[in-house]
């Protein structure tokens, strides 16, 4: 069977797919409102079980990023003491993570709510209908940052939130309904920064057929 060649708006999605890096180096200013929102938009057309929109995003201003960062360097610290870590790993830790969360230029958290998902009585299935869940979100955040990426932005995800839900919703008067899951950190790519490499895509090791 022979294969078309690709047109021109396969290769532009396939060049700015492999064209996204996640870049940690970010400068100022933060995004205006309209940027923002418009990679929201864009995130929000992303696929979801059950024709829902699961997703809730949070633009997190200045003020709000010192209590959060205490609130979520608190219970990390607690953690990685439980793991036994030594204090100067620990300490070290959370100086990194306050850095990323109080210095991103913009600051966006992403949530899931259970809206319109089945409800299951039963463990295997509910947590099998919150995986839907969960794969329609990794699909909003890819979408959001491809187009900033495709914008010339700087972006890249933080999973933190995950650890501790309680703390963030606490920290940023959120509903309780309003599941955290990452932050993404916006802005504009530092002169000179360098992402890390990415390795090539290894089929004989990471697909199969059967």
């Amino acid at each position: 069977m022979s294969i078309e060649p690709l047109g021109q708006d396969a290769r532009t999605v396939e060049s700015a797919i492999r064209a996204r890096r996640s870049i940690r180096g970010l400068d100022g200013p933060p995004l205006a409102t309209e940027e923002v929102e418009a990679l929201v938009a864009l995130a929000l057309t992303a696929p979801a079980p059950h024709h829902t929109r699961p997703w809730r995003f949070v633009e997190i201003g200045p003020e709000r990023r010192e209590p959060l960062a205490d609130a979520m360097g608190a219970a990390w610290q607690h953690d990685l003491e439980g793991d036994g870590r030594p204090s100067k790993t620990v300490q070290r830790a959370l100086a990194q993570s306050r850095a990323r969360i109080t210095g991103a230029p913009t600051l966006l958290l992403g949530c899931l709510v259970a809206d319109g998902l089945n409800r299951y009585t039963d463990e295997r299935r509910w947590r099998a209908e919150w995986g839907l869940a969960q794969h329609s979100f990794g699909a909003a955040l890819q979408n959001l940052l491809l187009a900033a990426s495709a914008r010339g932005l700087g972006a890249y995800w933080i999973s933190a939130p995950l650890y501790a839900p309680d703390r963030v919703r606490a920290a940023l008067d959120l509903d309780g309904e309003w599941e955290p899951q990452a932050f993404v950190a916006l802005g504009r790519p530092r002169d000179g920064y360098r992402p890390f490499d990415r390795p090539s895509p290894d089929l004989s090791t990471q697909f199969t057929r059967r």
